[in-house]
């Protein structure tokens, strides 16, 4: 009989759709029940990102600077840069209500390592209560590379725990998260929160199967109606849902992760950008190269000379 999966999907995919995104490499993964209130992650970062974008994320996350130093900036769809330099033991607190982009580039020769944490409304809604609060008027403040003591100490205890060699102690675990939520309440919450109805979105586990079937078959025609499918929605619903999590729509994702596998071959392979084309679903030459520079500005070719 299968062991059921402590995570509950939802959060377990919002990590994994976003960390699916972003270059580097995972360290470790939180597994077991210790950690069935939160997902944590610890990555090595790649030195330099040009632009990720952010899907919406409901449940509240913490990135935690452990190693490095970095200038990071973000902005939303249509805003512009706002930067901030970091350092080890700075961190970032979002509960997105929308999409958005973020770019860094970090200080040569120093390990760029970074910790997600993923906050249940579970482990929300008890620091919550235990402070007497409403949990249904109470969100996350955004805040980027801000410094407090108490939560570096707090999460560099998860981050050591989550490392260990013998698993994770639930009641040391759960002590320090408890510990956390009710601080981060405490000073960094929007207490007045209204508690309208939000814009439709898709659920964490849903974008992850979508994103997962895109990449999929990237060189397949892009067909709206099955991925409606795939969600279980019409392709109206599915098509808003989509742009509210993502901030465009399934199309022109799909346009650009098409892009992104194409520069990929284009810097990693030694392919003819023809088959690059075909392997991308362009069965034109041309009609690729327009794509591809409408996207970035510059020729395939031009890209790879680069």
């Amino acid at each position: 009989m299968p062991v059921p999966d402590p995570i509950p999907p939802s959060r377990r995919s919002a990590g994994h759709a976003l960390e699916q995104y972003i270059n580097g490499d995972k360290i470790v993964q939180s597994a077991g029940d210790a950690w069935k209130e939160v997902e944590a992650q610890i990555f090595r970062r790649a030195p330099f990102e040009e632009n990720v974008l952010v899907p919406a994320i409901a449940e509240p996350l913490l990135v935690w600077i452990i190693s490095g130093e970095a200038r990071v900036e973000e902005r939303e769809l249509n805003g512009g840069w706002r930067g901030t330099e970091v350092r080890a033991g700075a961190f970032y607190l979002t509960q997105a209500g929308a999409p958005y982009l973020l770019r860094w580039q970090a200080r040569a020769g120093v390990r760029f390592e970074v910790m997600h944490l993923y906050l249940g409304f579970e482990l929300i809604e008890r620091a919550a209560r235990s402070l007497g609060l409403n949990p249904a008027r109470v969100s996350m403040r955004d805040l980027s590379g801000a410094s407090d003591p108490l939560v570096s100490a707090l999460l560099s205890g998860l981050a050591d725990e989550l490392r260990a060699s013998h698993p994770a102690d639930s009641l040391f675990v759960r002590g320090l998260l408890d510990s956390l939520s009710i601080h981060l309440l405490r000073n960094y919450a929007d207490r007045q929160a209204a508690g309208g109805r939000k814009p439709a979105q898709l659920p964490a586990w849903k974008l992850r199967k979508v994103l997962e079937h895109m990449d999929a078959f990237l060189a397949e025609p892009f067909c709206l109606q099955r991925l409606a499918e795939i969600c279980a929605m019409s392709r109206f619903h599915f098509s808003r849902a989509f742009h509210n999590t993502l901030g465009q729509s399934p199309s022109r994702w799909f346009i650009h992760r098409r892009v992104e596998q194409a520069k990929q071959m284009l810097r990693e392979t030694d392919r003819q950008i023809i088959d690059i084309a075909l392997a991308v679903g362009y069965g034109s030459p041309g009609h690729f190269a327009q794509v591809f520079r409408r996207e970035t500005g510059i020729s395939p070719g031009e890209y790879r000379a680069m």
